[in-house]
């Protein structure tokens, strides 16, 4: 369909809560073009995950798809494209751990965030089917990241030591190489 611009962080809509999507629209043919928008966007981009306000449409909606082998994040397991109309997540378990995060909203960035590991995903499909889905790890990380939109967060938000807000240069410089020699060395 067609490729979006995508608004950065300090554009206002980014900060407002998405309003949920009216049942009769869950399907409708604007619903159909709108996640087309958003699938082309994000393989544009070159994203794991889209929400809507991220495209300033302020609706619950947002899509998560991973490609699978080596990313920006590394090398990742593939998740087939899954579309969530008025997601909700429920946290199986309280146990968190950190990624460094990045988003198509706060280009240039990573932060460091810890997020619960063990969450289930509740939400409508386009089909109006509600569908519950389990993540753990990276993906549970994924669907918390892209849900924070549908409620105005963003990831910087959730960083709680400033230190861990670089730019992605010095990510790959400096932070890669220190992590990987400190997973070399024995315990």
């Amino acid at each position: 369909m067609a490729v979006r611009k995508i608004i950065r962080m300090g554009h206002p809509a980014l900060r407002r809560p998405a309003r949920p999507v009216n049942e009769e629209d869950i399907g409708s043919d604007a619903m159909h073009r709108l996640v087309a928008d958003m699938i082309d966007t994000l393989h544009d981009y070159g994203g794991i995950g889209l929400a809507a306000p991220q495209i300033n449409e302020g609706i619950r909606l947002a899509i998560v798809e991973i490609p699978g082998g080596a990313t920006r994040y590394g090398e990742l397991a593939a998740r087939e494209l899954t579309i969530c109309v008025n997601p909700e997540i429920e946290i199986v378990k309280p146990d968190t751990a950190g990624f460094w995060e990045g988003c198509l909203s706060v280009p240039g960035l990573r932060g460091f965030v810890e997020r619960p590991q063990h969450i289930r995903v509740h939400f409508t499909t386009l089909k109006r089917e509600r569908q519950t889905i389990s993540a753990d790890g990276f993906l549970a990380t994924v669907f918390q990241h892209e849900f924070d939109h549908l409620d105005g967060r963003l990831y910087v938000d959730h960083i709680t030591d400033p230190h861990k807000l670089v730019f992605e240069e010095e990510y790959v410089r400096y932070v890669v190489p220190a992590e990987e020699a400190s997973a070399a060395k024995p315990a």
